[in-house]
């Protein structure tokens, strides 16, 4: 049997462990209960099982406005490049849904294990050591415990992530262009997996690594320094250069788009440098304290499921100082008890690489309570785009998991357990199940000193729970929590015990390790697999509210459930809606949204048509709604209403009269104002093109002087019949990547009512067709298209020369 095939069996028996140790999600009918999944991954992906197979390669490499969501949505095309993921859509096609969820997790744990095994065999590990080091990438309940927050493509983009060092390490190791190429690359496919702080992250972590690298080998290679370096370094270049022109497709929008968000440049946020302000940045920063939880997992308990109350095997919620949690920072035991292995005796470059991903990422993942990252905030550009610092901690995962690796083949190597330092290695072992009793001792004999020290942080309220009964919960869960801790240690001491005392074979330990291991992270990650019924509205039929709406409106006017619906059930139903929860919203978008008031006239500018509320919202609100707001139908359960407001504005109207206001604050309290008649004045931020009346003296102009004769995505067509000088105002969002032609020839789109877009029109009639052609995608489609092919010529390079 040949290397390779050696390899190919190992990892083949890797994806069968896998198979099995997830079957419980995998091997079902129901769905994982996180809300990321059942509110929003779930919907894009339900119905792709029901396209034909050759339309999961049909690419339209295009910049796309959604019309159904948040009152029209786009990244400016910046998500086009999962188009090139094709493995994405075929899961979901293959597998039924709604597993097909989890088959798609676990394929990418699959694909992480794959990388970090083949990263291990690469610098020298054992098959069997690499196997383990790929088992702790996949299984560690650090990674899957995003499962339970529903973090479908952040497990996918952090998969990337071992392939990318595993090219990098290649090409160093043979200064050839095609390694490099590959890691740029794979560095841009990992990008196109739209975990876009992973992505960044990993970017930091390869160049660090570059960096490092490129500086062992000029030391090592002194005679030929200077030629080295250069070499090196025209080498590193190609990973940025192609990285870059790879992943334009996406990143040249995406860093346009971002500009004008609540994280860009111009936010106003971070002392106004922009991004985010300094506390919301270094939100979910891992408390020092925390690191307890490596040997530890439940010391603060465990994740609280943010998408109902704890199942049953979670015995108490997360009591610690961060937010709020859905993820454990435990990574298994047997990972840091094979730690100090290589550092005694295999004090090498590939060792001070893996210590330094540990370290870096723990240090990092402090965030607020280190110096480190404070100053990375305030000066390293990119960072304060981000939140959740903690992110960081797939890198001290991976490191983990190489010092593993390689500390099993120390463990296994006969030369190394002759040493005296192996018998202290195996003393200090012994000690730490000693220390964890000792620990419980001091948490039993103790408790009431404890419990009254810390009752105050015991017992915080969390969102389903509250109480005094929360103390006693968490205590007891602390002293389980420790007390099998301290068992999993004996057990794993005793092993190697026994091992160090030439009892037992190399194989049986391996066996043994693996099996101890599977059960150590098994315990915790099952806990964070908690699986429901599929929700009646993720099966994507309509509901009697949304039949009435389809039937009685169009596509123009948009609906605002506020009676707890999910929005993406109505938008996936082709139903318009008006807000849509975002992490990441435009200023002006949220500016609008900040003082939104339904007395106001601004639901009749964005065309906001119907609001649905429950009967008891509806009865509570009925005096405040006036006559505006008419009930027109009601499920037939009674529990929703459907409301008519009578005032919303038609998709396009002529406004006759200007009002210009340099400021946007003062611009939207007099959006506010329930006095503001929309249909006779516009709020305009620079002075027109065009004369027109400074005041709202003149009447309004008919409705009827303005056709929309197509209405779509990214292109509108209207006809305007203008009695006299007037602005056509556009009841979508104002964006610079739409353009308009007037008659045929470009016009300039003017952002009117803070949020609007409006088009100056001089007296008769008018062609007006806006489109969205932002220049930032067109120039990253074909930066990326070019790469791709430079790439395939340097690939067939390659396999010309491998040719007999």
């Amino acid at each position: 049997m040949t290397e390779r095939k050696k390899d190919i069996l190992f990892l083949a028996a890797m994806l069968a462990l896998l198979l099995i140790f997830f079957s419980r999600i995998l091997f079902t009918h129901q769905i994982i209960r996180a809300p990321d999944i059942i509110s929003e991954f779930y919907w894009g992906v339900k119905d792709i099982g029901r396209v034909d197979f050759w339309q999961l390669f049909n690419f339209k490499l295009k910049a796309t406005w959604n019309l159904y969501v948040n009152s029209g949505f786009t990244t400016e095309g910046g998500d086009a490049g999962t188009q090139f993921l094709v493995f994405h859509h075929l899961i979901f096609w293959l597998f039924p849904p709604p597993s097909n969820v989890a088959w798609y997790i676990i394929f990418h744990l699959f694909i992480g294990a794959a990388g970090t095994y083949s990263y291990c065999r690469l610098i020298g590990a054992s098959r069997a050591a690499s196997f383990l080091g790929g088992l702790i990438f996949a299984l560690a309940p650090e990674n899957v415990s995003l499962i339970n927050a529903g973090h479908v493509m952040k497990i996918a983009t952090i998969s990337i992530a071992p392939w990318a060092f595993y090219f990098l390490e290649k090409g160093f190791i043979k200064r050839r262009y095609i390694f490099f190429l590959t890691t740029g690359l794979v560095l841009a496919f990992q990008f196109f997996h739209i975990h876009w702080q992973i992505a960044f992250y990993t970017c930091l972590c390869i160049a660090l690594y570059a960096l490092l690298r490129t500086t062992w080998i000029v030391m090592e290679e002194r005679s030929e320094r200077r030629g080295a370096l250069v070499r090196l370094v025209c080498l590193n270049l190609t990973v940025l250069v192609f990285f870059l022109s790879t992943v334009a497709v996406s990143l040249a929008p995406l860093a346009h788009w971002s500009q004008d968000t609540n994280r860009g440049g111009q936010s106003g946020s971070n002392q106004g440098k922009g991004g985010l302000a300094r506390e919301e940045a270094m939100s979910w920063s891992m408390p020092p304290e925390e690191i307890a939880t490596f040997i530890i997992p439940g010391f603060f308990g465990f994740s609280r499921q943010e998408g109902g109350e704890n199942p049953t095997n979670i015995p108490a919620y997360y009591w610690g100082r961060t937010v709020f949690t859905q993820t454990s920072d435990y990574m298994g035991l047997l990972p840091w008890l094979l730690v100090p292995l290589p550092l005694i005796f295999r004090r090498d470059k590939y060792t001070w690489l893996a210590v330094i991903a540990v370290a870096g990422g723990i240090v990092f993942s402090m965030g607020k309570y280190t110096l480190f990252y404070d100053l990375l905030f305030d000066y390293f550009p990119g960072i304060n785009r981000f939140r959740v610092p903690k992110m960081m901690m797939f890198m001290t995962v991976l490191g983990l998991a190489l010092l593993a690796a390689r500390g099993l083949d120390l463990l296994l190597d006969e030369g190394v357990r002759r040493t005296k330092a192996f018998n202290r290695y195996i003393f200090v072992l012994m000690t730490i199940p000693i220390l964890l009793i000792f620990v419980l001792g001091v948490e039993t004999a103790g408790k009431g000193h404890w419990l009254s020290e810390f009752g105050r942080t015991l017992i915080q309220p969390t969102r389903y729970q509250q109480g005094p009964q929360l103390i006693i919960e968490r205590w007891d869960n602390l002293v389980g929590e420790t007390g099998m801790a301290a068992a999993v240690a004996a057990l794993y001491a005793s092993v190697l015990f026994i091992y160090a005392r030439q009892r037992l074979s190399a194989a049986v330990l391996f066996l043994l390790l693996v099996a101890l291991y599977l059960f150590d992270t098994g315990r915790v990650d099952e806990k964070f697999m908690f699986l429901v019924d599929v929700p009646q509205e993720l099966n994507g039929g309509r509901t009697p509210v949304m039949d009435y709406l389809l039937s009685h409106g169009n596509d123009q006017y948009r609906v605002l459930p506020m009676d707890g619906s999910d929005p993406m059930h109505f938008a996936t139903n082709g139903i318009p809606v008006m807000f849509t929860s975002n992490a990441v919203q435009h200023r002006r978008w949220q500016d609008f949204l900040d003082t939104f008031s339904l007395t106001s006239p601004m639901p009749d500018m964005i065309n906001l048509k119907y609001l649905v509320l429950a009967k008891n919202q509806y009865l509570q609100a009925k005096v405040q709604l006036g006559d505006r707001y008419l009930p027109v139908f009601t499920s037939p359960d009674s529990s929703q209403v459907v409301l008519e407001n009578r005032s919303a504005l038609p998709k396009g109207w002529l406004v006759p009269a200007i009002a210009l206001n340099r400021k946007p604050g003062e611009a939207l309290s007099i959006l506010q104002n329930p006095a503001f008649d929309p249909r006779k004045t516009a709020v305009v931020e620079s002075p027109p093109p065009v004369a027109m009346p400074p005041s709202d003296s003149v009447a309004p102009l008919p409705f009827a002087d303005v056709t929309v004769r197509s209405y779509g995505g990214e292109r509108i067509d209207l006809e305007a019949n203008a009695p006299r000088n007037a602005i056509l105002v556009l009841g979508e969002k104002y964006y610079d990547g739409w353009k308009v032609t007037v008659d045929g020839r470009p016009s300039k789109i003017y952002p009117v009512d803070h949020i609007l877009r409006g088009v100056y029109l001089t007296p008769g009639e008018h062609r007006v067709e806006f489109f969205f052609d932002p220049l930032p995608f067109r120039v990253g489609k074909w930066l990326t298209l070019v790469s791709l092919a430079v790439y395939a010529l340097f690939l067939g390079k390659e396999i010309w020369k491998k040719k007999p």
